[in-house]
């Protein structure tokens, strides 16, 4: 470590700032993100094996649990959506919902009656998040999935903070799905400027793959999934630099409202 910090001090800028980052992260104290891959797979073969399963593990389930379920100023734009739709549209999917933390912090300002609340997440989540449901820790109301094939039919899909995480495209998640759903409502999404990059995200004692994607792919994908966009907006406190690479920029969050195309 001294000798990085000698390196870096003679460097400075942010070479110096990246070779701090990176002594860091050999030394077991990464910070939030690091390191740089093209694709998630290389990022997770990056990971020790103990730390190989990526969001597939109960474990995660309860870092920041209580604090997720608090609501954030990101939060209101997803809550006027679903104070507009949820009335005609009661069947909601929570895709990556963890252990129904949004139901958690939405539901006293929603109109939830004749609403079905179904949370779509990895097995080890929904594994957590059942033992947390029968201890009475959370909602009785809500159901739990672990895979988009078992989901219900649902009008609403809400992915908030999924996209960093999960495998998939949001057009493969929408086709595993029984149905289209009629609206969607996709917040926290992180994008940046050039291509997909992939990094470590710490969760406490953890670090998981996340996927940053380009902005030029994620709105062609946005036209060709056959909605019509009909909010944006931008989260600037969830923008990112990645200490080991910072000369890569700053990640933008964005948060999206969709509804079906009619034909």
């Amino acid at each position: 470590m001294r000798a990085a910090l000698g390196r870096a001090l003679r460097t400075g800028g942010l070479a110096g700032a990246a070779i701090l980052a990176r002594a860091r992260v050999r030394l077991g104290l990464a910070p939030r993100f690091s390191g740089v891959w093209d694709t998630r797979e290389a990022a997770l073969a990056a990971l020790p094996a103990a730390e190989a399963r990526g969001y597939d593990d109960p474990d995660i389930a309860e870092v920041s649990f209580e604090a997720m379920c608090n609501r954030e100023v990101w939060d209101y734009p997803v809550l006027h959506w679903l104070s507009r739709w949820l009335p005609d549209a009661p069947r909601l999917l929570d895709a990556g919902g963890h252990m129904g933390t949004k139901r958690i912090a939405l539901g006293a300002l929603l109109p939830l009656e004749g609403v079905t609340w179904t949370v779509l997440d990895t097995p080890g989540i929904v594994t957590a998040a059942r033992a947390a449901q029968a201890a009475g820790r959370i909602p009785a109301d809500l159901s739990f999935v672990d895979a988009p094939e078992r989901a219900p039919e649902t009008d609403l899909l809400l992915a908030s903070g999924l996209m960093q995480y999960v495998d998939r495209s949001l057009t493969e998640v929408i086709a595993a799905l029984p149905a289209p759903p009629r609206h969607l409502l996709l917040n926290k999404v992180a994008l940046r400027d050039g291509p997909q990059i992939v990094t470590h995200e710490r969760l406490d004692a953890v670090r998981v793959p996340y996927r940053i994607r380009a902005r030029a792919d994620w709105q062609a994908e946005l036209d060709r999934l056959g909605y019509d966009l009909v909010d944006t907006w931008r989260i600037p406190d969830l923008s990112h630099r990645i200490p080991t690479h910072p000369w890569l920029g700053m990640s933008q969050s964005w948060g999206f409202a969709l509804t079906q195309r009619q034909k």
